[in-house]
């Protein structure tokens, strides 16, 4: 799935290409995709400007002109690209097309259809069921280490289910808290409720500077995922740990390299020397 540097990517690169730019067609090829798409999807669209694109942990929020705010969380597998025109046939999976003027389209493709798209209103957004319950944004500056050992405080799960509960810090996934527990030099299966100021001070240090570099290389691409423009991410090649089953550690001298245990039926890669 998609995480916080893969959305964020994704959210620039759309920026760069469609704001303000006014929508002139649009088209649903199916009614649903997790959940059913809003009604009269196309007609609400066409004729409206996004003024504003953000992002909240793993969805994109296209703000248009008329408070209405389109909501898109790519799923497993979810791609929005931007096309300089409108190609001349659908993708097999594509599920949505939006025409903006100046030839510019943005389709989105999503062969496993676990994505979503629909609409809030803008004065409700931060209140809507998507977004109410989420924890602090990792590359705010007011995420500090403090903030993050008050989240962690008395929760009896492992450290690594806790980093992957979107209410105890929003937009994290599987690879990211893999690559900064090990920078961080912390355990995944050390109890959530160890983690004092002082550990939590290196973990939001880790969080940051591991999303930052992620962010600078255009996020993972593994599988589905691609940048807005199409192009893949870089960072899988600078992976610490993630996926690295058996190889070295970088800078460490462990018997037997990097290990894999299986945490909440997700695959967790650490050094069992580095980290406690």
């Amino acid at each position: 799935m998609p995480e916080l540097p893969e959305v964020e990517t994704v959210r620039r690169g759309l920026e760069r290409r469609v704001l303000d730019r006014p929508i002139v067609a649009a088209e649903a090829r199916r009614p649903d995709l997790r959940i059913p798409l809003p009604e009269n999807l196309a007609g609400q669209l066409i004729g409206r400007r996004i003024t504003r694109l953000s992002r909240r942990a793993k969805y994109i929020r296209a703000h248009l002109d008329d408070g209405q705010v389109l909501i898109i969380h790519l799923g497993m597998s979810g791609r929005l690209v931007v096309h300089d025109r409108a190609p001349n046939q659908f993708e097999t999976h594509e599920h949505v097309r939006i025409g903006f003027d100046g030839e510019v389209t943005v389709s989105y493709t999503d062969h496993r259809r676990f994505g979503l798209i629909t609409l809030s209103d803008e004065k409700a957004l931060e209140a809507h069921r998507f977004f109410a319950h989420l924890g602090p944004e990792p590359l705010d500056p007011a995420f500090t280490g403090a903030v993050l050992a008050a989240r962690l405080a008395g929760k009896v799960t492992p450290l690594k289910a806790a980093l992957l509960d979107q209410r105890v810090v929003a937009g994290l996934g599987n690879i990211y808290v893999c690559e900064a527990l090990y920078q961080a030099g912390l355990g995944p299966k050390r109890l959530a409720r160890t983690v004092k100021v002082e550990h939590a001070d290196r973990l939001a240090v880790a969080i940051k500077d591991v999303l930052g570099r992620a962010l600078e290389a255009g996020g993972s691409s593994l599988r589905d995922y691609v940048q807005a423009s199409g192009d893949a991410g870089y960072f899988q090649h600078a992976f610490a740990v993630y996926d690295r089953e058996g190889e070295g550690c970088p800078g460490c001298d462990c018997a037997g390299g990097v290990r894999r245990i299986v945490q909440s039926n997700r695959s967790t890669f650490y050094c069992a020397k580095r980290q406690r």
